[in-house]
């Protein structure tokens, strides 16, 4: 037996579709590893709050009638431009070990009162809401100094004291290498919370110290923007079918969730709104 002209010519031909195929799957591979696919970016959503009160006395609630003078000396706007005199006047001091450190945060130092419930702004009826400085509370829970400082570098809170005149000195990366920086309360947007009671205010003053920053009479927290729609958006689900407005008060608490740390809402305080 000897390989004919038919065989020579169909052994080519399969050895050709070999060849085509394994090329075919080359390009195909080729294509499948260089393409790029299309991906939906989740778009962020910023909770936004918007309601007026004009020039009316301050509070929690819409009377027909201004706070009486009891009231009105609850009530304590938290500026930053307020005079060391006001503010060491308006802020208790304390005086504990930080062994076991515990505390809560608020954005004002009164609220007892009535008044309108509206913060600053254009005049007009607006949205009935009770502004977030008035209502939030938040509670750390920590058993040392350095646990702390990774709790306040992990949801990006910068410290801050006055420092005369319009500047405010800040410290951040307190867990690590404490760095310290300077600003305008001008310039300065952000929410920030002061200690109402506990031991973590000498926690915030040692903080400080140790970023070389020499504490004033008021040692405040300035949150990010990013954390306070956190907090609006754990707020907001908490509440489930309330609406903002009839919010009172709603108090946070931190903690561990494996190496990390999060806020969740202790409980919350409710009005009727007519």
């Amino acid at each position: 037996m000897k390989v004919s002209s038919y065989d020579r010519v169909a052994s080519m031909l399969v050895a050709l579709l070999v060849l085509v195929g394994v090329a075919v799957l080359i390009l195909f591979g080729i294509f499948l590893t260089t393409r790029t696919y299309p991906t939906q970016t989740a778009v962020p959503v910023v909770l936004e709050e918007v309601s007026g009160r004009g020039e009316n006395a301050a509070g929690v609630a819409r009377d027909l009638e201004a706070p009486g003078l009891d009231e009105l000396n609850e009530e304590v706007e938290p500026q930053l431009d307020m005079s060391a005199d006001a503010i060491s006047e308006a802020v208790s001091s304390q005086s504990t070990a930080l062994a076991n450190l515990e505390g809560q945060l608020s954005f004002s130092s009164g609220g007892g009162g009535l008044g309108d419930s509206r913060p600053v702004g254009p005049p007009g009826d607006g949205e009935d809401v009770i502004p977030r400085y008035e209502r939030w509370e938040i509670q750390f829970e920590s058993s040392d100094l350095p646990t702390y400082a990774r709790q306040l570098d992990f949801f990006k809170i910068q410290l801050g004291t006055l420092a005369g005149g319009d500047k405010v000195m800040y410290a951040s990366s307190l867990s690590s290498k404490p760095q310290r920086s300077e600003g305008s309360t001008a310039k300065e947007e952000r929410l920030y919370m002061t200690w109402r009671d506990g031991s973590f205010k000498e926690a915030d003053s040692e903080l400080l110290a140790s970023a070389g920053i020499t504490p004033g009479p008021v040692v405040m927290q300035f949150y990010d923007p990013e954390t306070e729609n956190l907090l609006a958006y754990l707020e907001k689900t908490y509440a489930k079918d309330r609406t903002i407005g009839e919010i009172r008060r709603t108090y946070f608490g931190v903690r561990r969730k494996g190496n990390e740390f999060e806020f969740y809402v202790l409980r919350q305080e409710y009005r009727s709104v007519r």
